[in-house]
């Protein structure tokens, strides 16, 4: 049986792509990803979850991040909730991986209704597949089951790579890219200041930037 996990890193920040990751694995396998020591990424140091990360590929059978940058939010936004954004996001991923079965971590505050719709979504593509598809949809599933932990971790590695590219290249410091975080914000009234409006890499539609656009 070839199970999935996915999961989403960066859906709050105002800086930066969302990455949901993906992670294939034939049930066997699944025991090994646990023995790796994987948990919610949010746990895990960053050098444990690049550790971490290096090592599900080699048990994995296929590990997938879609990505989905500020621009594509901000536009997707004007026609849709971030919810429906997210069941997109992980339908694409489900795509990708084809799996028998499917243990996501619900990004809706109704987790059964995100796995519905995750699967009516899939159903648009691959009808007949989906039919044979179980999807488990449950908060803080990266926590519960391994193979979610897996996807946490990979979808963690790549958007804290992007924030580190992103800060290479403007040669400053973006805090973690949250809201609440006084490093962002500073971030955010600085280069409004002194450019007059945020650069392509932040979320135009947050309201934190919003707020910057308006001298808040």
């Amino acid at each position: 049986m070839r199970i999935a996990g996915i999961d989403e890193a960066g859906k709050g920040p105002v800086i930066g792509s969302m990455c949901i990751g993906g992670v294939l694995a034939d049930k066997e396998k699944i025991d090994s990803l646990k023995n790796l020591g994987v948990a919610d990424s949010k746990k895990l140091t960053p050098k444990k979850r690049e550790h971490l990360a290096h090592q599900i590929r080699k048990y994995a059978q296929k590990v997938y991040i879609f990505e989905v940058s500020p621009s594509q939010i901000d536009e997707l936004r004007k026609v849709m909730s971030m919810n429906k954004i997210m069941v997109l996001g992980f339908s694409r991923v489900l795509e990708e991986l084809q799996p028998d079965m499917a243990y996501v971590d619900a990004a809706d505050v109704n987790a059964a209704r995100f796995g519905t719709n995750l699967k009516a979504q899939y159903a648009k593509k691959y009808p007949e597949k989906s039919n044979e598809l179980t999807v488990v949809s449950e908060h803080q599933a990266d926590a519960k089951y391994p193979i979610v932990s897996a996807a946490s971790i990979v979808a963690k590695v790549r958007r804290d790579e992007l924030i580190k590219e992103l800060e290479k290249r403007i040669g400053i410091d973006l805090g973690s890219g949250y809201p609440s975080d006084p490093k962002t914000k500073q971030f955010l009234e600085d280069w409004n200041r002194e450019y007059g409006t945020l650069p392509d890499f932040v979320r135009h539609s947050w309201k934190t930037a919003l707020n910057v656009g308006k001298g808040k």
